[in-house]
Parts: C-alpha cells; structure tokens; sequence
C-alpha cells in the first residue's frame, strides 16, 4: 500500500482543518467550535439547501433534501455514516475517520437530529478507522446510541442497500430497489445512509454557517499516479484538472481515470479545458464520483488502464445479477483483447454496444462503471482503440502479464497505519506538501 500526502494547515471552514497530519482529540474539536449547539436542526437545513450541499459518496445527491426525505417518512428514523470507501484509489473517508473522527460524529448527531433518528451507525472497513471512532464516542458520548459496524472491504459493500444489509446482519451484497433506504432500511426503518465527507462537511455548515457556501462549493480529492505519493487535498470546485494535475506531479498528463472508477476515462484536451466542477464534468460524459483521480503520465497506454479497471470491476461483480457477471466479464475480455494485441474486428462493435446497453440493469453502480469504462475509452481515445486493432501495443504487451489474468494498477493509496490520540502530534508515514 502507498502512504498518502497530505497539505499543511489549512483555514476554518475546511474538512482537513488545522493540522491535518494529527488525530483530532474531543477537546480540539470542540476548541474550534465542534459540538456547539447555537445552530439547531431548522437553521441548520435551511443553510443546507441554501448551500446546495450535495453528497460526496458519488451520486452527488442534495443533502437537504436526502435528510428531509428521511424525516418525513415517520417512525423512528436510523442514521449511517457510510466511510467503507470501496473505489480503488480514494483515501478521505479512511482518513476522515482516523484523523477527525469528531466532525464526522457531529455531522452525525446534527443529521438525526435533523431527520429524528434513535440510533446511529458507523460503517466501515478499516480496523484503524474503526479504532479511531470507537475512541471519540468514548471521549464525546453522542446525543444518540451510535455502534460500530465494520465489514470486509470490498467496491460493493459501500452501495446503500449493501449497507443497510450488513447492518442488519447480512451479507455486504446489494438489493434490489425499492424501497430505497430511506423508505426502508436498517430494521424496516427509514435510513438515512450519508459519506461521511457529507456529514463532515454538515457539522462544518453548523459551526460556521457563515461560511456555508466555502463549505459546499469545496472537496476533498484523491490524486495519484504522478512519481510522488498520492496527495489527499481539498480544492474548491472549478479548479482546472490540469492544475491538479500538476499538484499531483504530472503536469503533462496525457489523461486521467476520473471518479475511482466511476467516471471513466478523460484525454488531455479535457484535462485543458474541464474544471473539477460536478456539472461540468457530467456534462462532458464524467464524473467526480467519489473525488479519486488517476493521471495517466505521458507514455501511459489508456487501453491498459481500462483493461485494468473493467478486470478489477469484474472481480468485484456481487455475481447476484447475471446480466453483471456476464457484462462485466465481456467488457473485460474485450479490453484485455485490445491490450493484449488479440482483439477482433468486432471488438469495438461489441465495446459499443455493451457501454450503450448495460447501464442501469444491475443491481448497483458496478455495471454501470464497466460500460462507462469501456464508453469512455471508445469516446476520448479512438485513434489508440484503432491502433490497437491493427498492430499490438509495445506498452500494453510491457504491463500485460504473460498468464493472461489482468494486474490492476488503480492502486489504492494507504493513510497513516495508525494516528496519534492527542492533538498536534505528527502522524507517522504521512508527508506533508506544500
């Protein structure tokens, strides 16, 4: 596992905070406005919607509104800090719950109240993460019973209904939809199942409305591939890909795998001309997804990168809904084909049609992210697909390994293996940039 980077200190109004190489003690947090009560749960979804705040899980849906569906269901109401983070790549939620395991517990008690849930949930993967948290809610009892759910890490077990699942005692696996969570979900209750960036960034909201828009309108993002570490970042939206780019090392990137996986694959002119702006990006056919970026450097071959992608997707497949297992494994084999110099004639054709025809058939994102990777190649790199067809691709024969079974190389970057329990102590292993 790689360690990440981190910034140095940053201003109020941020998710990383004053120091974000330490782990956040109660009484830290609560020096920096944490825990305070003045702004109550009317005020604080009237600054919500006001914001726009939307999630940063990946759909991108409005925070306001997703509470405010939850509330007016009735009964008694739960509330998930969803931190498993399943998409390769990405590292905030990991290291929001080993480094400021307070703000996301008060974004927590600040979404039931808002909502009128009983009882609370955090879940997550990560043994360290699971430490962290355990030992705020023993620093910082909540206003609300909240447990401590960890599961097996893997791209499903984050998808809300796999969640609500495995809470309830089954297996991390998706169901089919409806009901939604939030008409029924963890005990046949309303749920609401939030990242905890959003939850981070709702406790943020209350502490310093006057800054809600800041808060809102800026994300943490997940850079890699460039010589150096992967850099954890916050950056405000609109900021070029291109300067990102350059902020993770390979100012000359000839493209970049956005979102984890979920967003596909984007060229250099689109790294020129796209801002890191969720709009925008939907717009020219990606997505922000849950904010991990992989630049390709200069030299990378993108047919790889998606051979890569659509394997490893593949070897997530929940392997409940046949038309995944089968469309993840042809979109796969055709990929590989490509990279491997053994593609047919007919292998775009079937690309094409497979990026066009599978999305919104499974019972999660999984599918969906493997036709995109396959629409997306197809899209921004069809002189290379060409290419390939006609000749085999000395890079791709380099990273394609002999036995035929794909090697992934979205690595999924590490955080710290552990965090200091008192504020302003160094983390071990983690960087800091300027």
């Amino acid at each position: 596992m790689t360690t990440i980077r981190l910034p140095a200190a940053q201003p109020p109004g941020t998710v990383l905070g004053a120091a974000p190489q330490a782990a956040e003690s109660a009484d830290a947090y609560r020096a920096t406005g944490g825990y305070d009560t003045a702004t109550g749960p009317e005020e604080l979804l009237a600054h919500l919607a006001a914001s726009e705040l939307r999630g940063r899980g990946g759909a991108g849906f409005p925070a306001a509104v997703k509470l405010r569906s939850v509330r007016g269901r009735g009964g008694s109401p739960v509330v998930v800090a969803n931190g498993e983070e399943g998409e390769p790549g990405s590292a905030k939620d990991r290291w929001l719950l080993r480094a400021r395991p307070h703000l996301v517990l008060d974004g927590l008690a600040r979404a039931a109240a808002a909502t009128g849930a009983v009882r609370g949930f955090v879940y997550l993967s990560d043994p360290a993460a699971g430490e962290s948290v355990r030992r705020a809610l023993a620093e910082h009892p909540p206003p609300l019973p909240v447990e401590v759910v960890e599961v097996g890490h893997t791209y499903v077990a984050g998808e809300e209904t796999a969640v609500v699942r495995r809470i309830d005692g089954g297996p991390a696996l998706p169901t089919a939809k409806p009901p939604r969570p939030f008409e029924q979900g963890v005990g046949g209750a309303p749920t609401l199942v939030s990242n905890v960036e959003t939850l981070a960034r709702i406790a943020l909201t209350a502490a310093r409305p006057d800054l809600r828009r800041t808060i809102a309108r800026s994300t943490l993002v997940t850079l890699s591939g460039g010589p150096a570490a992967p850099v954890l970042t916050e950056v405000p939206y609109g900021i070029p890909l291109r300067t990102l780019a350059a902020r993770c090392g390979t100012p000359d990137a000839a493209g970049a795998l956005m979102g984890g996986l979920f967003g596909g694959l984007v060229d250099a002119r689109a790294l020129d001309g796209l801002p890191l702006e969720p709009g925008a990006l939907t717009a020219a056919g990606t997505a922000l997804g849950c904010g991990a970026v992989r630049f390709l450097p200069p030299g990378a071959c993108p047919v790889t990168t998606a051979a890569d992608a659509a394997a490893h997707l593949a070897a997530e497949s929940a392997r409940q809904c046949g038309v995944c297992v089968s469309g993840t494994a042809a979109v796969g084999k055709a990929l590989y084909g490509l990279a491997a110099g053994t593609a047919g004639p007919d292998t775009t054709d079937g690309l094409l049609r497979w990026s066009q025809g599978l999305t919104g058939r499974g019972a999660c994102g999984l599918l969906d992210a493997a036709a995109g990777i396959a629409g997306s190649l197809l899209r921004s790199f069809p002189g290379l697909v060409r290419s390939h067809l006609d000749a085999p691709c000395p890079v791709c024969a380099d990273a394609t390994p002999e036995d035929g079974r794909h090697r992934l190389t979205v690595a999924v970057p590490e955080v710290a293996s552990r965090f200091a329990t008192t504020p302003d102590t160094p983390v071990p292993a983690l960087k800091g940039t300027p």
